[in-house]
Parts: structure tokens; C-alpha cells; sequence
């Protein structure tokens, strides 16, 4: 077995080197135009892997092919049990597989190596759950229409060809997210990971090939969102379009699978509130615990987090108190190559994310918000090449609600501060965003946890507790935090069309007419 892995570890290897990163009908190939990107580990800038740059040709080739497997394929009319077999399989690989997977996640998306392989984890039990929720499935919905003669049922459909856009700062988990429930429903699907964190998600199709997914029905497009993206959103034969990423990209996908009235899937990020009322800090235990979790809500993966607790609202008599803990805690975390051990926070994904997160912070030091850690590139070291996109994990009081940084969606290692002295200013603030994904309530009172939690406009609350979620309860957001939702029920729900049969047993003339 330890040769076989190796052997294939190898393969995969030789496809990169090659620029084979583009699977279509069961056939590994380079772009068609011959292009190809290099893949940057961000903790030095420098390229680690080449894979293909797909264009519009390379879309299309995997559009028609999932759509020929679609309408001419086994797999739709595969038994949910050899279905959800099949599904098991690719759990159990990608726990054979944890530690190549987690160790490339982790360069590829700069994120520490037990982050990494805790990815690894969560993705098996994606698989897991949609395979054991097809299974327990009965054969549909039985509707009642007041006949014996009359039999009535509601049964579930796969939708067709899906276009999966996944992005890149959980490559895989996020795939995950989409594939597993696509397959589970009985769809054929192309997969289009972000263009500079692609490599988790090829590693991905390989073990659904080897898993025996009949030919045609998974595709991977690796290029581009401005050309493989777009061309998916608007292609007249995909059927539905699941995407995950950023509020201005994703109305663009919506935009234009309006044309063609596909179904549509958007996940478009958060800006999330973690609300901290005195009372669960009444203890020397409870404030450790509160501090400790602001700390984890806003900085894990550099707060490349969709759901991250970068706004931090905190009840006006523990304020100063708990922010000094917390820029004491945000300055001792310890930066680095994710692969080292010791290293608590990787760095961010690109140049480009470290300017943007840069730019906030100024335009929020100059509209009067109060440095209390961080704010700068930190000291080159060993573990820090000066060739990394690192930032220090940064913490800025005294912030309100009219800055730049509080609105808008930052996704790097910065935690905003307001303050609020009751119970319905601390919901107004909570609630003041155009987003509404995910929040969280930190209270020792019962009855004010459940009251704060019901009246939050999120589609995830936390309460004393941030960032834990269950494959089996739905995710996704109010506003324009996205339409639809991942996960749970209603995330294989989205891959389904409903369809209602009403038999008449004992048919007879209607005799609505006359002649």
C-alpha cells in the first residue's frame, strides 16, 4: 500500500510537471491554447507547481462532455446505494491520502499544516454525510389527494450539469461543499477551483477517477475566472451554477445565468459580528475563554475566513480591559511557513490580498481608529522569508460603524473594535451590515442568549462558541451574503429538481364538454 501511494503521489506529480491539470471526458490534457500558470507558495512568493490556463475552448470541451455523460451516462440512473458507495470510497482515500492533501493545502493557501489537515478531515465527512443522507432516503413524498383512484407523489431529480466555482482560501473544503452533494443527487459536474490555489481540487478529481466515477461525469477547468468562470455562468447547456467568492464576481455569475434561467447558488462571504456582553466575562475562566475565541474568530488562516469574527462589539464597561488582552494575545501570536512546526498563522494568500488588507488599515487609522497591535509587515526571519505576503495580526479600537473597514469585507488578520452599553444597541450594531452571514453572542444569561441569537439577521449564530459548523445544518446567509444555501438537507436539496407524478388508477371520460 505505502508503494501504491507513492506511485500515485508520483503521477499526480507528473501532471503538474506537465500541465495535465485539466480533466475532460476521462482525459488528463494541457489548455488547449498551450498556457499555463505558475502556483506560488505565498510564505516565499516563489513557484512551486505549473498547471494548465485554461480558456473558453477548455470550458466548453467540459461542458459538452459532462453533458453527454448527463444525458447518455450511467451515473443518473446509478442506485443511490452504488452512489453513495461510491462516495464512501472517496472518503476513505482522502483519509489514506490526509497527509499529502494537508501538506499541499497548506502551501497552496499559505495556512498552517494542521489547518491543512483538519481540512482534510472536514472534506471526508462531506462525503460522508451526503452519501449516508441519499441512502436514508425513502422514494419520495407521497401526496394525499383525497382518492384511492388518485396516487400522488413528489420525488427529487438531479438537476442536471453543474458548474462549481470554488475559491481559494479553503480550495478544497469548499469543493467539497459542491461535488459531494452534486454526485450524491446523481449530476455530472465541471469544477473550477480559483486560478491560484487549484491544486487540492485536481488532487480531488484523481481520487474520484480512482474511486471508479464513471467517465465524463467529473471535469476540471483549471484558468481564469474572467474566461473559464464567466464562460460557465453563461454556457446555455449547465444547468445550475454553485458559486463561492466575492460579493462583485458573484453578481457578475448571476448576471449572467439570468439569461439562461439556471438555477443559481451564490456564497458571497460575511461581515461577521462577534458580540461580547460583561457578564461572560464575569469570571476569570469566562473572559480567558471569550478572549481566546475573539482571537480564533478573527485571525485563523490570516482571517481569510468567509465567516470570520472581524468585527468585534464589545459591552462599554469590559471594553478596555478585554481589547488590552487581546492586543496582548494578537502581538505574541507567531507567524510563519504554515509547514513549520510551532507557527500559529501562515501568510496571506498573494501580494494583492496583503495590499488590499494594507489599504484598509490605513484608510481606517486615518478616519480615527486606534492601533492597539499589529498594523505592518512583520520582521523577516527564517520561518518569514522578506518574500512572503505576511501581516501581523492586527487589532484596531474605537472603530464605528461609517469606516471603510468595518463595512466592507477585509479577508486578512484585521479585528475591528466598536463598543455598545445595551442589549438593543449591541443587535443594531450587529445587525447594521449588508451582509449576513454568520455571529456570534458571548452572555452567561440564558434568556439574553437565546432573545440576542433570534434577533440576529445571520444565517449562522454562535453562542459562546465561533467558527464550528456541522455538515449536516445548513450554511449560507441573509443579504447579500448569497442565495441558497451548502450543506445539510437543503444543501443537496440545491442539486435537485422537484418533480410531482399523479397517477390516475382508474381513468374515466371528464365530460367538461358538451360534444
Amino acid at each position: 500500500m505505502p508503494g501504491q501511494q507513492a506511485q500515485r503521489a508520483q503521477q499526480a506529480q507528473e501532471k503538474r510537471k506537465t500541465q495535465e491539470t485539466i480533466h475532460v471526458g476521462g482525459e488528463w490534457r494541457a489548455a488547449a491554447s498551450g498556457a499555463t500558470r505558475d502556483i506560488l507558495d505565498p510564505a516565499d512568493a516563489k513557484p512551486f507547481a505549473v498547471v494548465a490556463e485554461g480558456g473558453v475552448p477548455d470550458t466548453d470541451a467540459a461542458v459538452e462532455a459532462a453533458r453527454h455523460a448527463f444525458d447518455h451516462g450511467e451515473w443518473t440512473r446509478t442506485p443511490v446505494t452504488e452512489r453513495a458507495a461510491l462516495l464512501r470510497r472517496v472518503a476513505d482515500l482522502l483519509v489514506r491520502d490526509r497527509e499529502r492533501l494537508g501538506l499541499l493545502e497548506s502551501r497552496d493557501a499559505g495556512k498552517t499544516l494542521e489547518e491543512g489537515r483538519v481540512d482534510i478531515d472536514c472534506v471526508a465527512d462531506a462525503f460522508r454525510y451526503f452519501a449516508d443522507l441519499v441512502v436514508g432516503e425513502g422514494g419520495g413524498r407521497v401526496v394525499d389527494a383525497g382518492s384511492d383512484d388518485i396516487h400522488s407523489v413528489v420525488v427529487h431529480e438531479p438537476v442536471g450539469v453543474c458548474a462549481l466555482i470554488t475559491p481559494w482560501n479553503y480550495p478544497l473544503l469548499q469543493a467539497s461543499w459542491k461535488v459531494a452533494p452534486a454526485l450524491a443527487a446523481g449530476n455530472t459536474f465541471v469544477v473550477k477551483p480559483s486560478e491560484i490555489t487549484p491544486l487540492t481540487t485536481v488532487a480531488l478529481v484523481e481520487l474520484l477517477v480512482e474511486a471508479g466515477l464513471p467517465t465524463g461525469v467529473a471535469n476540471i477547468v483549471t484558468g481564469p475566472g474572467h474566461s473559464v468562470g464567466a464562460r460557465l455562468a453563461e454556457h446555455p447547456d449547465v444547468d445550475l451554477v454553485s458559486f463561492t467568492g466575492g460579493l462583485v464576481s458573484g453578481t457578475k455569475v448571476a448576471q449572467a445565468a439570468a439569461v439562461t434561467v439556471k438555477k443559481v447558488a451564490l456564497e458571497l462571504g460575511g461581515k461577521n459580528p462577534n458580540v461580547v456582553f460583561t457578564d461572560a466575562c464575569s469570571t476569570d475562566e469566562g473572559f480567558d475563554t471569550a478572549v481566546d475565541q475573539a482571537l480564533n474568530a478573527a485571525f485563523i488562516h490570516s482571517g481569510q475566513v468567509c465567516s470570520a469574527g472581524s468585527r468585534l462589539i464589545v459591552e462599554e464597561s469590559v471594553r478596555e480591559r478585554f481589547v488590552a488582552e487581546l492586543a496582548r494575545r494578537a502581538g505574541a501570536i507567531r507567524l510563519g511557513r504554515g509547514t513549520e512546526d510551532g507557527v500559529e498563522c501562515g501568510p496571506l494568500v498573494s501580494e494583492q490580498q496583503r495590499e488590499k488588507t494594507e489599504s484598509y488599515v490605513a484608510s481606517a487609522l486615518a478616519e480615527g481608529a486606534v492601533l492597539r497591535a499589529g498594523g505592518g509587515r512583520p520582521e523577516p526571519s527564517e520561518s518569514r522569508p522578506a518574500t512572503g505576503y505576511f501581516y501581523e495580526p492586527t487589532v484596531l479600537d474605537r472603530c464605528h460603524r461609517e469606516m471603510r473597514v468595518v463595512r466592507e469585507e477585509v479577508f486578512g488578520p484585521v479585528l475591528t473594535v466598536e463598543t455598545f452599553r445595551t442589549e438593543d444597541e449591541a443587535v443594531a450594531l450587529a445587525n447594521d451590515t449588508e451582509y449576513g452571514l454568520a455571529g456570534a453572542v458571548w452572555t452567561a444569561d440564558a434568556g439574553r442568549a437565546r432573545r440576542v441569537a433570534g434577533r440576529l439577521r445571520h444565517g449562522t449564530v454562535w453562542i459562546n462558541d465561533f467558527h464550528p459548523y456541522l455538515p449536516q445544518a445548513e450554511w449560507g446567509g441573509f443579504g447579500k451574503s448569497g442565495v441558497g444555501r451548502e450543506l445539510g438537507p437543503a444543501g443537496l436539496a440545491e442539486y435537485r429538481e422537484t418533480k410531482h407524478v399523479y397517477q390516475n388508477l382508474a381513468p374515466k371520460p371528464v365530460r367538461w364538454f358538451a360534444g
